[in-house]
């Protein structure tokens, strides 16, 4: 996959994301620093877990400023003008799923690229893609979305389409096959769920 479709794919994914940790952060009465936190780990936490992983290291997430300026920035509207932003409070659990779909592709392709076979590959999409969401709500004191029932289907979603796209580029299909497939699955999977109310089954008998 092309360098600058990737890189622009991880910067639009990590800022959407890090909107989301600060929201968290803003609403659990934190600080502009405690904001900047939980929006840098949500931004990048799945990204720097991925890249560990394959070796890439230092991580890019860390190495390269546009990165954390792409966190920085999404922490610092969201504590300045709280009001607005939650106000689009609909758009930003949109942008949620389209961050999902963009970085489990990613994730998925990143982790080919360095060798990996389709099943590590797509896990490895799934961990990009779930990975900060994850950090931001154990730093916040909160059940993972994630792991927590009734929010819908997730981490699925991400690995449904993190499949496609380890798949796509593993036989070498077009760049535009191997990602529009799986953004589309995992960011109209997660959308429906959300809509319908689609959930995972529960365990019978608990209260």
């Amino acid at each position: 996959m092309n360098e600058y479709v990737a890189l622009t794919l991880d910067l639009v994914g990590t800022f959407v994301f890090a909107l989301t940790g600060a929201l968290v952060a803003v609403r659990k009465r934190l600080d502009i620093f405690g904001t900047l936190v939980l929006a840098v780990a949500t931004g990048l936490g799945g990204g720097l877990v991925r890249d560990v992983l394959i070796a890439d290291v230092p991580p890019p997430g860390l190495t390269d400023w546009r990165y954390l300026l792409a966190a920085a920035l999404a922490g610092v509207a969201t504590f300045l003008w709280h009001p607005l932003v939650a106000r689009w409070e609909n758009l930003i659990l949109t942008l949620d799923a389209a961050g999902l779909a963009l970085f489990c592709v990613n994730g998925a392709v990143k982790a080919s690229e360095a060798g990996l076979s389709v099943v590590p590959a797509a896990l490895l999409g799934m961990i990009t893609a779930v990975g900060g969401g994850m950090v931001r709500d154990v730093l916040a004191n909160r059940v993972p979305v994630v792991l927590e029932a009734g929010t819908g289907w997730y981490a699925v979603p991400a690995l449904a389409g993190a499949t496609l796209a380890a798949i796509g580029h593993h036989y070498g299909w077009p760049t535009p096959l191997v990602l529009a497939p799986g953004m589309v699955v995992c960011f109209g999977w997660r959308i429906l769920s959300m809509r319908l109310g689609w959930a995972p089954m529960q365990a019978r008998g608990v209260e």
